[in-house]
């Protein structure tokens, strides 16, 4: 947290000081606004609660916080400009300020970048302990190295049987049961208490929990066991005290979709103009062993209805004929297909996929409605026909060119992993997190994680 407080107020500082010289080249009326435009920056950061150390590292909520506090800090100054009928105010009102929001911004995000950078290699993390059955311990544990980017290493556990039942979970040593978490909590020094569902664990001992922990810098957070829903769906609403989480039915409809269908075909026919040019030059190179560029295949998308998804040819002619003789080679899981040197990639075809130029041509279904820019994985008739009903929610919204699934590693996902993602997009949609996964995805197409 206080690199982030260091680097807010760097940027702030570094902005004003700009200003200032391209305003006066001295300490007149533009320093003195330049001083009031940044206090009032400040002041939004911390109602905001800007530097919350639960919101600092992962999610949009840090950029959102930054956003609404210098948004209050805009209006705060222009109610105060038109109160004093002070004119001079308007270009801290549309540039200053908002000059400061975006390099805030862009400090955060090269923060976040380089905590990413360190957690991956196991620096900066926070010890935790989990208290709950084997089962939640196991799902805990597995959750927190996938996201090594949170911050979380499970160090040990405690359980309903303790060291009594097993003594280790998914390589987690099992050091207590449940009484004893407070006191292990000290001696290992633990940083976070995550509290899972388990066998004899109710309110009255959680809120004992809690007691105990006060004044000793912990960290406690609780699995409400429920499905995978955040963000705008869940809300807390106590009853005369008690907090009980309120779910809101997930939004596939009204003014929100209609604007992002829009969004998504004006953006698509943008792309496909602005790229024609790359559009050309892969084509030429794809003709060369005298295939057809591009290759269609029949998915299903919104609503169970089949259409044709278009990409550019990166397999040899007749690539679908020759499944059935590399069956045994198989490396995907579940109904997938997947292999990581597929002999029947074509040498374009590598460098396509590993770039994922040879999605590019999904433009046309985005265009064309059949798809959106962020979506589900859309996927064969014949993976449908091993969906359970769970698995078929994701054909509430179309699918999309770029998702969940892109960025969190494409084809090194289990078949699992590939259904929970859909559905969590499917579950917790919103403008929000369609612009982080599409700012994601040029990240990943760059690495090429999972690509092949």
């Amino acid at each position: 947290m206080r690199v982030v407080v260091a680097t807010d107020l760097a940027v702030i500082a570094l902005v004003a000081a700009a200003a200032t010289i391209v305003g006066d080249w001295g300490l007149g009326p533009a320093a003195q606004f330049n001083l009031v435009s940044a206090t009032l920056v400040l002041a939004g950061l911390l109602v905001f609660r800007a530097w919350d150390r639960g919101v600092l590292g992962q999610g949009a909520e840090e950029f959102n916080r930054v956003l609404r506090g210098t948004a209050a800090a805009t209006v705060v100054l222009a109610l105060a400009g038109m109160a004093l009928k002070v004119e001079q105010v308007r270009p801290w009102i549309f540039g200053v300020i908002p000059a400061t929001a975006g390099a805030l911004l862009l400090g955060r995000y090269a923060v976040r970048r380089a905590l990413h950078r360190a957690r991956r290699d196991a620096r900066c993390m926070s010890s935790v302990l989990v208290v709950g059955s084997e089962a939640s311990i196991a799902d805990l544990v597995a959750r927190t190295r996938r996201v090594p980017h949170h911050g979380w290493t499970v160090t040990a556990a405690c359980t309903s049987t303790g060291t009594a039942g097993v003594i280790e979970i998914a390589g987690v040593p099992v050091i207590g049961d449940l009484d004893d978490v407070a006191r292990h909590v000290r001696e290992l020094g633990i940083e976070v208490v995550a509290v899972a569902p388990a066998p004899g664990w109710g309110p009255k001992r959680l809120h004992r929990l809690a007691w105990d922990l006060e004044g000793e810098g912990v960290e406690l957070v609780v699995d409400p066991g429920l499905m995978e829903i955040t963000g705008p769906r869940l809300h807390v609403a106590p009853v005369d005290g008690l907090p009980l989480l309120r779910l809101t039915e997930p939004r596939w409809g009204g003014p929100a979709r209609i604007v992002k269908n829009i969004v998504d075909r004006t953006a698509a026919t943008a792309l496909v103009v602005l790229l024609a040019p790359v559009f050309l030059f892969l084509a030429i190179a794809i003709r060369q062993d005298g295939g057809p560029v591009f290759y269609r295949q029949e998915r299903v998308g919104r609503a169970g209805q089949r259409f044709q998804m278009i990409k550019f040819r990166s397999m040899v002619v007749d690539a679908d004929k020759l499944v059935d003789q590399l069956a045994a080679t198989n490396e995907g899981s579940g109904p997938l297909f997947k292999m990581k040197r597929d002999p029947r990639i074509t040498r374009i075809g590598g460098v396509l996929r590993r770039l994922s130029l040879d999605e590019l041509p999904q433009l046309f279904n985005v265009i064309g409605g059949s798809m959106s820019l962020v979506g589900p994985r859309p996927p064969l008739e014949r993976e449908v026909a091993t969906y359970a009903d769970d698995a078929r929610r994701k054909f509430l919204v179309r699918p999309g060119l770029t998702g969940l699934w892109q960025v969190s590693g494409r084809s090194d996902l289990t078949w699992e992993e590939s259904v929970r993602l859909d559905l969590r997009y499917v579950e917790n949609w919103s403008p929000a997190l369609d612009v982080s996964i599409l700012w994601k995805t040029v990240g990943a197409i760059f690495t090429g994680r999972g690509a092949y």
